[in-house]
């Protein structure tokens, strides 16, 4: 059997919770099967889900660096660590339509015993200059977390406001799901026409069924900064994980929600955070009421020479496993 090297680096944090200072570390470790791969780039990866006892994520995969040009693949892992890339989940739409240059950052629900695959499609080709992207999120239904995934009738489930003030006005995407008080909240990311994506904001829909119709809180947004969007549950509350993008104050933290809306920064991490994460949250779609700071996750990593490639990071110190709404 082939060796599989792990590069493993720790980076400190400072969590500031309720006035203490906690300190933890994140881990990162490359993985096989997913990880770097010349000529290769797989990005933007999925939440992961546990299905029996395997491991799933989904991702971007293509040829050049930005998700543009992309289309969604997945892979399977019992360890979390060694990967089996299965294939392509989706491919890209009928030329001339939404989703007909490309189909990427895909995230995953579970509901009523099938698999929702969220994913966000573009209709304007990378190579066309000036590239101007004119994202929106679709939806596909499978039985399986393997397959075969069907595109709903009313795709898009989630369009860019046609009100040009609006900070969604010129793209959304990076669809993320919880289920909250029978609903499901699908947070996101948008930013307004004549803005650059340091101005990106996030905002949720909410709707009864998986499939929609998914409605826009009018108080968007929830968030005035961030260009990954990462929620998890914690406690009976919302946490959502902000990295280097956005106002000073805000990003490199974590931050709170009671009611799924409102949000106020509980931690504050004193070096980068992982980049567009995807996080194993078990208790994402359960309303349990008992989700705890994440523990680990995937996210880009870099190395030079090499196409972004999917990587895993773990909290190392147990002791940031604290909920924030206690």
């Amino acid at each position: 059997m082939k060796k599989t090297s792990f590069l493993i680096v720790l980076i400190s944090i400072s969590l500031m919770t309720y006035g203490q200072d906690k300190k933890t570390s994140f881990k990162y470790t490359n993985l096989s099967g997913i990880g770097a791969e010349k000529g290769v780039m797989r990005r933007d990866p999925s939440d992961v889900i546990k299905v029996g006892n395997l491991y799933y994520v989904w991702y971007t995969k293509g040829t050049i660096s930005p998700g543009y040009d992309g289309t969604v693949w997945y892979a399977t892992s019992k360890d979390g660590y060694k990967w089996e890339e299965k294939g392509m989940a989706l491919a890209k739409g009928k030329q001339g339509t939404w989703e007909g240059a490309s189909v990427f950052t895909p995230n995953i629900l579970v509901a009523n015993n099938k698999y929702y695959l969220f994913y966000t499609g573009t209709s304007n080709p990378y190579n066309k200059k000036p590239f101007n992207p004119d994202s929106k999120i679709g939806l596909a239904i499978a039985d399986s977390p393997n397959g075969p995934w069907k595109r709903i009738k009313d795709n898009p489930v989630i369009t860019n406001s046609s009100n040009k003030d609006d900070f969604d006005s010129h793209l959304i995407d990076d669809a993320c799901l919880i289920v909250r008080e029978g609903k499901y909240w699908l947070y996101y990311k948008g930013r307004q026409l004549g803005k650059t994506p340091a101005f990106t904001k996030m905002g949720v829909a909410i709707a009864d069924k998986p499939e929609g119709p998914y409605i826009k809180y009018k108080g968007n947004p929830v968030i005035r900064g961030n260009h990954e969007v990462v929620i998890f549950p914690q406690g009976k509350g919302v946490g959502a994980l902000i990295g280097t993008t956005g106002p000073k104050d805000l990003i490199k933290s974590i931050l709170f929600s009671e009611d799924g809306i409102n949000f106020n920064k509980r931690h504050s991490n004193t070096t980068s955070s992982p980049h567009a994460a995807g996080l194993y949250r078990p208790e994402a779609f359960t309303e349990s009421g008992k989700g705890n700071l994440f523990q680990w996750g995937v996210h880009i990593g870099k190395k030079r020479g090499y196409l972004p490639f999917i990587q895993r990071f773990d909290i190392t110190d147990n002791n940031a496993n604290v909920h924030a709404g206690h």
